[in-house]
């Protein structure tokens, strides 16, 4: 058996079930050997987004996913994907054949590529290690959470496998959660029960069911508010006591109770700049306490009071165990009537801007929350955008929402919607892109078709780069570099055989109503005309960032 041939089969028996990418000569054999051992392959048109559906559904499934390119060019296409995916800290294993020979002219060194962006790596040597060494990787990626790189050398693919190095199948082991220490539950179980408006907020370490059940748990002992970073929006959609979403696009409720917390508890979470509005939502005399499973998270981005080095659940479990009786902390009367009446973005008043021709984008996403089934997965892009569908969308559930946005790239909204799709198959896809995203990846609106997914994508078009607009344009700069004319997205959408409708006022999503009711045999896009006088509320907070 060639190398190409065990690794692929190797790979699946340690659990990769779904492999995304291009397949060009380089990784031809180990894809086919993949594909023959169980695993499900996405063909995607561009490596830049099967990098982005691999990164998307791991989020979404919760498991590890293979990404597979070509040498050279398969992995520089895929590159963008591949770096948001590692600042993300996804477990995405990228395998990625490799030219070796000085005078190929797909030489470069991936390896340095890779670490210029965030991403470890890993290479075959010889045929007699190449099995462990490639689960070796995959192990790495998931046991730290990593996105790594396994150049696959095309001579070493080439090689005959000894019997000997071939090991029986065997499942990966699984990686053991990070015991909080006793003192440490003891200082955080103090804290608690010194806090009179404590408030919880959750991120990417916090994404899972069990997670979920013992924070809320700990929440109700102590009277805890609860919030997410975006990442993990949904997760306590369940709860009274959920504030949605922390940051940017908190609503101004959310924005006033956090700020009115004396502690903050970030669980699995960074507390960065983006979560924290650059440290405006943390109260002059709140306490703010840090948990994480990586003690390098611990302060990273901000001073914290107390960090503790642990699993999310493991510690939340060891809290309720060690605390005391429990406290209505900061769920009054008062607080509950408000978040029963003004939670939502789409409780709050506003003046519709829109006019026959455009359609306001508040207006058009609370239509669309309405319409739409509400078991749904919402992927979102990036821009000016963003806001509206992030904010005015409702999920079931933290997987019910995907946001690759680590990198702040536009054009991988389509294709994570795409993975999270294919990681949840029994939910409706919402893809939310804006017109400079949805002209950028359109090719992948052929995967969508291909696949048969029932998608909805929904264009928020302001025929501009939007965010460029809004900040530059009030200070008198020229727009010509970032506005453009007017483009039929539903006449492109329908050359991929979707279903398509233009959007300018509420009467014309009678027809995405229609979509809903019928069969939904082929994928609909809305080409939303939106109102654009004024950049979104969020859009000064994010050019902060840069």
């Amino acid at each position: 058996m060639k190398v190409a041939e065990a690794v692929g089969r190797a790979l699946v028996a340690s659990g990769i079930d779904h492999v995304f990418g291009v397949v060009g000569s380089g990784n031809f054999h180990l894809t086919n050997a993949m594909v023959a051992a169980g695993a499900r392959f996405v063909a995607a048109r561009h490596e830049g987004g099967a990098a982005t559906m691999a990164d998307a559904y791991a989020r979404t499934s919760g498991t590890a996913a293979a990404l597979s390119v070509h040498q050279g060019p398969g992995l520089t296409n895929a590159l963008t994907g591949i770096t948001e995916a590692a600042k993300s800290r996804t477990p995405l294993l990228v395998l990625a054949a490799e030219a070796t020979a000085q005078r190929s002219n797909f030489r470069i060194d991936q390896a340095v590529l890779a670490h210029s962006v965030g991403a470890v790596t890993a290479r075959l040597t010889t045929a007699h290690d190449a099995v462990e060494q490639a689960r070796a990787a995959l192990r790495r990626a998931r046991h730290e959470r990593r996105t790594v790189l396994l150049n696959l050398p095309l001579e070493v693919q080439a090689l005959d496998v000894p019997d000997a190095a071939l090991p029986a199948a065997r499942p990966m082991p699984v990686r053991e959660p990070v015991e909080p220490s006793e003192a440490a539950v003891a200082e955080l179980v103090r804290a608690l029960e010194g806090a009179r408006r404590p408030v919880f907020v959750a991120g990417r370490g916090a994404r899972t069911s069990a997670g979920r059940d013992a924070l809320l748990a700990l929440a109700d002992r102590y009277g805890a508010l609860l919030a997410t970073s975006a990442v993990a929006r949904g997760l306590f959609r369940a709860s009274p006591y959920s504030l949605d979403v922390s940051g940017g696009f908190a609503s101004p409720l959310a924005v006033e109770l956090i700020q009115g917390a004396d502690l903050i508890i970030g669980w699995g979470c960074a507390l960065n700049m983006w979560t924290m509005r650059h440290g405006s939502l943390i109260g002059p005399d709140a306490i703010v306490v840090q948990v994480d499973d990586d003690p390098e998270a611990l302060g990273a981005h901000r001073g914290i009071d107390l960090g503790v080095a642990g699993d999310v659940e493991r510690t939340a479990r060891r809290a309720l165990e060690a605390g005391g009786g429990s406290r209505p902390g900061y769920r009054t009367p008062e607080v509950a009537a408000d978040l029963a009446a003004r939670a939502r973005w789409r409780d709050v008043p506003y003046e519709d801007e829109g006019t026959r021709q455009r359609i306001d984008p508040r207006t058009l996403s609370i239509a669309l929350d309405d319409i739409l089934p509400a078991e749904r997965v919402v992927g979102v892009d990036s821009g000016n955008f963003m806001g509206y569908p992030s904010a005015y969308l409702s999920v079931p559930d933290h997987n019910g929402f995907c946001f690759t946005q680590a990198f702040q790239s536009i054009g991988l909204g389509l294709a994570t919607t795409i993975g999270a799709a294919l990681a949840q198959p029994g939910r409706l896809p919402v893809a939310a892109l804006g017109d400079g995203g949805a002209l950028m990846s359109a090719v992948e609106l052929d995967t969508v078709r291909r696949l048969g997914l029932p998608m909805v994508v929904v264009v928020y078009d302001d025929e501009a780069y939007g965010a460029e607009v809004h900040h530059f344009g009030p200070e008198g700069f020229p727009l010509d570099t970032v506005t453009f004319p007017e483009t039929d997205i539903a006449a492109v959408a329908r050359g991929y055989g979707f279903e398509a409708v233009t959007v300018r006022t509420p009467a014309d999503l009678k027809a995405v109503q229609d979509w809903v009711a019928g069969p939904r045999s082929a994928p609909l896009l809305i080409d939303a005309k939106v109102s654009r006088e004024h950049g979104s509320w969020w859009l000064e907070e994010a050019f902060r960032g840069h």
